[in-house]
């Protein structure tokens, strides 16, 4: 005689029970939880009736976003909004030390890690999207021209975000900075491709040297992606002269 199937409301047999595996003591799992925290941008001009253009520049390692948007302050004409956001992790750069105190201490921001990559692009790319759907309800028309700057560690932000967005970009400057090894060119590029885009770097910079730009130079030919390069003699740095010569957007 067959066995009933026990219905809603039965207990379940003992033997059932036991054979659902229990976690192990000791053992470990990780989780992940979305929250809502503070993010800090800094801005050069005021959006107004007079604003033409509007440039969102990410900085680089350890930099903050007060000190680096200092470097666009030649742009500042009144028909410019320029938009610093800063990286979300904040860290110490000095290591402590007992003759300096934490108010001495160097504070630096950095837009990631490779601990827990994903999370921290997916967050990138939320926050970047918010901050220029913000932006953007401020300003008098969608007639203004979009400029997206990224420096050393932004030059990968900035590659990961218009991949991940619908923004599309009328400009994109990738200075002193790589590709990210895991962007797609050929299916998450296309705001690269769309934009008018510029790959800059110093004479002299001991990060993005000639063998590290001329491999950045093959993807992009490869992927059939058009772009200009501005060199300047300097290093690890920005440039007056060509941020000049990016704003007037002159084709030499």
């Amino acid at each position: 005689m067959d066995t009933p199937l026990p219905t809603e409301g039965d207990a379940v047999p003992a033997a059932t029970a036991a054979a659902v595996p229990r976690p192990a003591r000791g053992a470990s799992h990780e989780h992940h939880l979305t929250v809502t925290r503070t993010a800090r941008y800094v801005t050069l001009g005021a959006p107004n009736e007079a604003t033409r253009e509007l440039w969102i520049v990410c900085h680089g390692h350890g930099q903050l976003a007060a000190r680096f948007v200092r470097h666009f302050t030649t742009l500042d004409d009144g028909t410019r909004l320029v938009v610093a956001p800063e990286a979300l992790s904040r860290y110490y750069i000095d290591p402590p030390s007992p003759g300096l105190s934490a108010g001495e201490r160097r504070v630096g921001a950095t837009w990631m890690t490779r601990e827990d990559r994903l999370s921290e692009i997916n967050d990138q790319v939320s926050y970047l999207d918010a901050l220029h759907t913000h932006l953007v309800r401020q300003l008098p028309s969608d007639a203004v021209r979009l400029h997206v700057l990224g420096f050393s560690q932004g030059v990968a932000t900035v590659c990961r975000w218009l991949a991940a967005s619908a923004v599309r970009p009328d400009d994109v400057t990738l200075w002193a900075g790589t590709l990210p090894p895991d962007l797609d060119l050929a299916t998450g590029a296309d705001a690269l491709r769309g934009a008018r885009l510029s790959l800059v770097a110093g004479a002299r910079d001991e990060f993005a040297t000639p063998e590290v730009l001329r491999q950045q130079e093959v993807r992009l030919r490869d992927a059939g992606i058009r772009f200009r390069f501005l060199t300047y003699d300097g290093g690890h740095q920005l440039d007056a002269g060509v941020l000049a010569r990016l704003a007037a957007r002159t084709d030499d």
